[in-house]
């Protein structure tokens, strides 16, 4: 089996299918998003790890030093990690393609892998906070992303998410962006458009 240096729940899924990783938010854990994700394709592989950092007892995948002011050094040791984890996961499951689902720091984990190294063929990003402008250039041409967000959202503000969609809309992404009326909750409108975008692989 893969040694993975995270916490982790696995649901081996039938070869040639796809994989997806599933990202909690910060204090959540690898049961957040697990059978949400099983539901969404049920004969995908499903890999859910907990984070490894500790923020007061609270699970995340990168150190930040304030709200909204990320630790880099930490980012860029956290996405080379997930970039050979996701990896060794599809390699081993021969996986069709490589999907992520990502919320809050979850989602920023999973957009920073995306735009460093472009191994997701399609991601979705819910509630993403990129609070810096990403180096990466290289082309992101073929690949999917939803992001979902809350326009009274007070941890990822209207103008971060539109600068991110921007960005990866100007690196070739395909993106799609929904909304809704409230903060950085989960509404019903973004689970139907998560079910919409991931139902075709």
């Amino acid at each position: 089996m893969t040694e993975t240096g995270y916490v982790h729940r696995l649901h081996a899924g039938a070869p040639d299918k796809p994989i997806l990783l599933v990202l909690h938010g910060t204090g959540g854990d690898e049961n957040q998003f697990f059978d949400f994700g099983r539901r969404l394709l049920p004969e995908a592989t499903i890999l859910s790890p907990r984070g490894d950092v500790s923020e007061l007892g609270a699970a995340r995948f990168f150190r930040r030093t304030g709200e909204g002011v990320y630790d880099m050094p930490d980012l860029s040791r956290a996405t080379e990690k997930m970039a050979a984890y996701i990896k060794a996961f599809a390699d081993e499951y021969r996986a069709s393609h490589i999907l992520g689902l990502g919320f809050s720091n979850g989602a920023n984990i999973l957009a920073n892998v995306l735009i460093e190294k472009g191994i997701f063929d399609a991601a979705v990003l819910m509630h993403p906070l990129i609070p810096f402008q990403p180096e990466a250039q290289s082309t992101l041409a073929g690949r999917k992303v939803l992001m979902t967000a809350g326009q009274r959202d007070p941890i990822a503000p209207i103008s971060m998410t539109e600068a991110l969609s921007e960005h990866l809309k100007n690196r070739g992404a395909e993106i799609r962006v929904v909304w809704h009326p409230g903060g950085h909750e989960i509404a019903p409108l973004e689970i139907n458009a998560v079910r919409d975008f991931l139902g075709g692989y």
